[in-house]
């Protein structure tokens, strides 16, 4: 059974910086292009980031890059988000997802139960 366990969100400051990680089992990890989606209050899901199951290439939505990072250790079978600069706009539930496909854009087909994080002063 596949399972994607999110950790990490919370409340914090704008300006601050969190670092998500999501903890994978179930399937081949190394294999696994992956993404991080979120979605904010009231809104739909809005796709954040995604890195290639070697970790060699990555894309970021526009509204986050040079602010956030995606990252993996295939050896630990995790996937993280590093978000620094946060922005009130921000706040969401971040969710992992694992792809069908070791590059990303083949589809989505697991996803996790989400983490919240909370921009606020």
């Amino acid at each position: 059974e596949v399972q994607l366990v999110e950790s990490g969100g919370g409340l914090v400051q704008p300006g601050g910086s969190l670092r998500l990680s999501c903890a994978t089992s179930g399937f081949i990890f190394s294999m696994s292009a992956m993404h991080w989606v979120r979605q904010a209050p009231g809104k739909g899901l809005e796709w954040v980031s995604a890195i290639n199951s070697g970790g060699s290439t990555t894309s970021y939505v526009d509204s986050v890059k040079g602010r956030f990072t995606i990252s993996r250790d295939n050896a630990k079978n995790t996937l993280f988000l590093q978000m620094n600069s946060l922005k009130p706009e921000d706040t969401a539930v971040y969710y992992c997802a694992k792809d069908g496909s070791s590059w990303p854009g083949y589809g989505m087909d697991s996803w996790g139960n989400g983490t919240l994080v909370a921009v606020s002063s």
